[in-house]
């Protein structure tokens, strides 16, 4: 068994050691004897986007998010959108979950056209959500994925709404998740994941980490069977974010 994963932009979009997500699903199937080739796709970078069968887009700054439209808009738009609607396997990450929406309208007014891949949008807040946060995963919209909790890092004013046939990752535990609102996070659409969870999120959350690799299995080989690892090391950060979460003390990243 082999997965294919395609790092996008990881030149520019890697806030908080988002890139640790590849670190981590790389270790993870490697440990299980499941073969990983990990593609870095930059800007300029042509790709054929139907090889792959994992794609990691990390978190950036709003800047690098208009320089990333101008060559997604060179061809890798459509590709990105035929690959989640072909059921490819997406871990999207804060600037990254954000462009595959409809559009970012800043606090002033302005409003960056984004991918229209997913049906959500972007609005930028007044109010900055930022610290250690947790989220638990909703049944309904990952099947199979029974009470896993998840912590991670987040640091954004903008303020994300899912239309209305567009399913949330999970429900807040407590932070501010999509728009601090509504007690949502992420977006789970196909086989996308899209979370505002730096940190990075899939080491401290091992549980998380293996669904989604399953996913991605599963839509590749018709199933997916991996092996328990030895995760009290992966265990004990999350146990200790979370502790912090729940006390209230997240205003630092751990």
């Amino acid at each position: 068994m082999e997965l294919r994963i395609c790092h996008l932009y990881p030149e520019v979009l890697n806030l908080y050691g988002d890139r640790g997500n590849i670190n981590c699903m790389q270790h993870r199937l490697r440990w299980r004897g499941i073969d990983c080739k990990v593609d870095r796709v930059g800007i300029g970078d042509a790709a054929d986007f139907t090889q792959y069968d994992l794609f990691f887009i990390g978190g950036g700054q709003d800047f690098e998010q208009e320089v990333l439209l101008n060559d997604l808009r060179q061809g890798k738009d459509k590709e990105i959108r035929a690959a989640i609607e072909d059921g490819k396997t997406f871990l999207a990450i804060c600037g990254g979950y954000q462009m595959l929406g409809h559009y970012y309208e800043t606090h002033d007014g302005v409003k960056n056209e984004f991918l229209g891949a997913i049906d959500f949008y972007t609005v930028g807040g007044d109010v900055r959500m930022i610290g250690n946060y947790a989220f638990r995963l909703d049944a309904d919209a990952n099947p199979g994925a029974q009470d896993i909790d998840v912590v991670g890092f987040e640091n954004h004013s903008g303020k994300t709404f899912l239309g209305s046939g567009v399913q949330a990752l999970g429900t807040i535990i407590r932070g501010g998740g999509n728009n601090g609102e509504d007690g949502k996070e992420g977006v789970r659409y196909h086989n996308v994941f899209g979370s505002y969870s730096h940190g990075p999120i899939l080491p401290k959350n091992p549980k998380f980490a293996d669904y989604l690799l399953s996913c991605a299995l599963e839509r590749k080989y018709g199933q997916a069977s991996l092996s328990p690892l030895d995760d009290r090391i992966e265990n004990a950060a999350h146990d200790s974010v979370m502790q912090k979460v729940l006390a209230g003390t997240t205003g630092s990243q751990d």
